[in-house]
């Protein structure tokens, strides 16, 4: 079993966010592998099962905010017994340009409190599909850049890259583990 997290705020006034699109990224995700709708589940998190190529996934969507992720994965995680690499959290990125991806295990955190509070709570090394919102330019402009919406001229590379992560999600997986080489490769840019 797989568990595949997206982060971000809930609430509608955070929907279109920056730092919502790993919540957009598990929505489209579970709109096309989903086999149940999401539930709230006993650690604070919506919660829906999938398949992926023949793969039980876990779809979670924390509820606690972004800056206490931690507990809301970690308990699901530690629950169903699902293995470090088998987790994939869906973030924003400042250091990537926007709409571009990478794709890596464990490492630093880069001050993004949501992967700050899961390391805290489950360990580093766990898989994480970055996605790229660019950063502001100035440290201090970042808590205001990342609680804003997506920029209307950037939602046409969005809505492109968001469909070719779900096209191509499935690449993901061969033989019972994660290999983003042929994932990456067959996103077009």
């Amino acid at each position: 079993m797989y568990l595949i997290v997206g982060l971000g705020n809930p609430g509608t006034e955070y929907r279109f966010h920056r730092h919502n699109v790993g919540f957009l990224m598990v929505d489209i995700l579970h709109q096309t592998y989903g086999t149940g709708d999401f539930q709230k589940n006993k650690w604070q998190g919506l919660m829906a099962e999938g398949s992926i190529n023949g793969h039980k996934v876990l779809f979670l969507k924390p509820q606690t905010y972004m800056n206490l992720s931690g507990p809301a994965v970690s308990g699901p995680a530690n629950f169903y017994k699902i293995p470090l690499d088998k987790i994939i959290v869906i973030h924003d990125e400042l250091d990537i340009s926007p709409a571009d991806i990478r794709v890596k295990k464990g490492g630093g955190n880069g001050g993004h409190n949501g992967l700050k509070s899961i390391d805290a709570h489950l360990s580093k090394d766990y898989w994480r599909l970055r996605i790229g919102i660019g950063h502001p330019g100035v440290k201090d402009m970042v808590s205001g850049y990342v609680l804003s919406n997506l920029p209307q001229k950037e939602l046409p590379l969005y809505d492109e890259l968001f469909f070719q992560i779900r096209e191509n999600f499935g690449s993901l997986f061969e033989k019972d583990t994660i290999t983003p080489t042929n994932f990456l490769h067959s996103i077009k840019k």
